[in-house]
């Protein structure tokens, strides 16, 4: 069984190849992030196949830190790639995992808003309009 440590860095890997497989979440995993609040598993992993899409090559994470206690990991992360629109993307987060039987049962995103506002918010418009409404479901009430 894979440590909930080595959980967190296939997480990371997975995310920049746009695909968080099933095998890797609980069944009842929840994803909250700083601008969607929470949302189902299904959700989460429409959201990350759509920010794979909005950029050219995979998103690169680099992993400042790794803190692991009980069921609990926190992670500081930076990423940076480009846009499909040639726009350079940085950001800085907090992740919080939790684990449950090696899997991960929920994640929160805690990131700078203002970038995703200024950068990601505008693509991900125009792919969710021209995907339609199945790519991903942005819940009443949240700010994407």
């Amino acid at each position: 069984m894979q440590s909930s440590r080595d959980l967190v860095h296939t997480f990371f890997a997975a995310v920049a190849a746009g695909e968080l497989p099933d095998a890797m979440l609980a069944p009842d995993m929840k994803g909250w992030t700083t601008t969607q609040g929470e949302m189902p598993k299904a959700d989460y992993q429409r959201a990350i196949r759509l920010l794979a899409r909005m950029t050219r090559g995979p998103l690169n994470f680099s992993i400042d830190s790794v803190t692991s206690e009980d069921d609990r990991v926190v992670a500081e992360v930076r990423s940076e790639g480009t846009l499909v629109n040639g726009e350079k993307y940085a950001n800085t987060y907090v992740f919080v995992f939790r684990i449950h039987d090696g899997r991960i049962a929920s994640v929160a995103e805690h990131f700078n808003a203002l970038i995703v506002r200024d950068k990601l918010l505008p693509l991900m418009q125009t792919f969710v309009q021209d995907a339609g409404s199945d790519e991903i479901r942005m819940g009443k009430g949240h700010n994407p």
